[in-house]
């Protein structure tokens, strides 16, 4: 199954990621643009959609079940440290 991310891998290694930083510094190299190939009206309309998403669902939940999504959230958190 292919990956799925909006974004090019950058090497693990230390040695290839120093190498990469230098070169684009340098304009050895460039940035890859991760919208490349892709349709710009897509592009636009997805974006749309994930900037309005969370306001939405915030405003549709009811204060009590917000409240409950937070505890839970925070205690998510406090667990893993």
């Amino acid at each position: 199954m292919p990956k799925r991310s909006s974004k090019p891998k950058r090497p693990r290694d230390a040695n290839l990621l120093a190498k990469q930083i230098v070169d684009l510094s340098t304009g050895e190299a460039e940035e890859q643009d991760p919208d490349k190939g892709k349709d710009p009206a897509a592009v636009a309309l997805g974006r749309k959609g994930g900037l309005v998403g969370g306001k939405a669902r915030a405003e549709k939940l009811s204060k009590k079940k917000r409240v409950e999504i937070a505890k839970k959230a925070a205690k998510a958190r406090w667990e893993k440290s």
